[in-house]
């Protein structure tokens, strides 16, 4: 291996010091002070590369390979989609799409033993409307968790419920945070490009609707039996059908993204067809889409830009930790390991390192599937392109292995922290533990038991061809 353009006091292993001062932030953060935000995360990253820099035995060097990361097409590529996706997100959230699944399980009737199904599917609905999991989870909870206490739902399997919805949503929305960072970070060889969101996804259904099928299964025979009384659904007077009709410019939306492979085309038709709607429905007024309160900028295009911005944040400064282990010549060695090891000599065996590295790379990050990816992401990468399995292959075993079992860890799992968090302050049912919410959180166990089975038989496995297409093998 040639020599390194960067080099450290100490040698390799300080280069090291970043990315461990920023899972040290990301631990203090999430596990001790239980505080969920990426502006703080992005924070301890730029942190962990100013001190990193004072051990470089070349200042300059040291920053020429952090803006080299920054700059790469991946980086760039997220930065850019992660601002365009907000502006959807935020567009759900202002036309209240939540208090219309209100209004419909008001309408249905829907008891106690029915309602922890219904949850799951009508939250992973709006997870992956917004493709946001954990603004799901702070929009969700407070409707859907105290409705169903109160009529004698089951509080850990509903929570649960919501949990593993807001997952669902995450995993499977070609507009999440997640998605786009796992096809960002996966190249075509054979015509130099990113792997389109669009075809990720189309690639990925055939996993999370299975898992997703269990999942519905389960917390239906969960609900059924953990109802405390068959007390029939009663909500508030301000439920109405009306935000239902955001649904449509989302499913238009969802298929362009799909069909098109083309997610700036997606967005520009939902954030168009979706204003419309609003307006049309009197959901939104012109101020909602873009306008000035007390001389402060207001509108879902302005919160949903201004939502993304700790994402990206976090984004930049990850990318510029890997320039600096990409400089060191950290990431070429960790993939000439992993490559001569023994799992790296089948498409299987890569398979297994993505998923199993991915995991591992998720726990270390308290849960944080997208960071994980972020870290993750070159190195999966470089392994799959070494035995030709396909961009959209690559992304979604380590997309899926890092939403499965590895983001639910109850001592570690942000996820799990947040859920117990909002299932506080209700009299009717006590606050749930992580342990008590990571065996009822449903659908990231069956994912990896789902990605497992994929791995090892070899279901939707295809390689990249040199003509761009693609082929199965059983």
């Amino acid at each position: 291996m040639n020599q390194p353009s960067l080099q450290f006091r100490g040698g390799l292993t300080m280069a090291f010091l970043p990315p461990v001062l920023f899972l040290i932030s990301c631990f203090l953060y999430f596990v001790v002070f239980k505080a969920f935000d990426m502006t703080a995360l992005a924070m301890g990253g730029f942190v962990s590369l100013l001190i990193g820099a004072l051990f470089a035995k070349t200042y300059k060097e040291f920053w020429v390979q952090v803006l080299k990361g920054i700059g790469s097409e991946s980086a760039v590529a997220i930065t850019v989609i992660l601002f365009m996706v907000g502006m959807i997100s935020a567009l759900i959230k202002a036309t209240g799409v939540a208090i219309g699944f209100v209004w419909l399980a008001q309408e249905f009737g829907l008891n106690a033993g029915y309602y922890t199904l219904f949850v799951f599917i009508s939250v992973g609905v709006i997870s992956m409307a917004t493709g946001s999991s954990i603004g799901t989870m702070f929009t969700a909870f407070p409707i859907f968790y105290a409705a169903g206490i109160t009529i004698g739902a089951a509080p850990a399997p509903l929570a649960g419920a919501i949990l593993s919805a807001a997952i669902l949503g995450d995993n499977l929305a070609p507009i999440s945070d997640t998605t786009i960072i796992s096809s960002s970070s996966q190249r075509f060889r054979s015509k130099d490009a990113v792997a389109d969101v669009g075809g990720v996804v189309r690639h990925r259904a055939r996993y999370a609707l299975v898992a997703a099928a269990i999942s519905a299964v389960l917390y239906l025979v969960i609900g059924m039996s953990g109802a405390q009384h068959a007390g029939l659904a009663q909500f508030s007077a301000e439920a109405s059908p009306l935000p239902l009709l955001m649904l449509i410019p989302v499913a238009i939306m969802l298929i362009v993204a799909m069909l098109s492979r083309d997610i700036f085309l997606a967005v520009t038709v939902g954030l168009i067809l979706g204003s419309l709607t609003g307006l049309a429905s009197s959901l939104l007024n012109l101020s909602d889409i873009v306008g000035v309160k007390d001389g402060t900028p207001s509108g879902f295009l302005y919160a949903g830009v201004n939502s993304m911005l700790g994402t990206v944040a976090l984004v930049i400064s990850v990318f510029g930790i890997m320039g600096v282990l990409r400089g060191a010549g950290v990431m070429e060695l960790i993939i000439t390991k992993l490559s001569t090891g023994s799992l790296a000599s089948t498409p299987r065996g890569v398979e297994w390192a993505i998923g199993l590295g991915v995991s591992a790379t998720t726990l270390l990050f308290g849960g944080v599937n997208s960071a994980a990816m972020l870290t993750f992401g070159p190195i999966a990468d470089e392994l799959g392109a070494r035995v030709g399995l396909h961009p959209y292959r690559r992304a979604n075993v380590m997309d899926c292995f890092a939403l499965g079992l590895a983001s639910v860890v109850p001592v570690l799992s942000a996820y799990l922290f947040i859920g117990a968090l909002l299932t506080s302050g209700y009299d009717q049912a006590p606050a749930q533990s992580t342990f008590a919410l990571f065996p009822v959180t449903i659908y990231p166990l069956a994912l990896t038991a789902v990605m497992i089975v994929a791995v090892v038989t070899g279901w939707g496995r295809r390689f990249e061809a040199t003509d761009s297409s693609a082929s199965k093998i059983r």
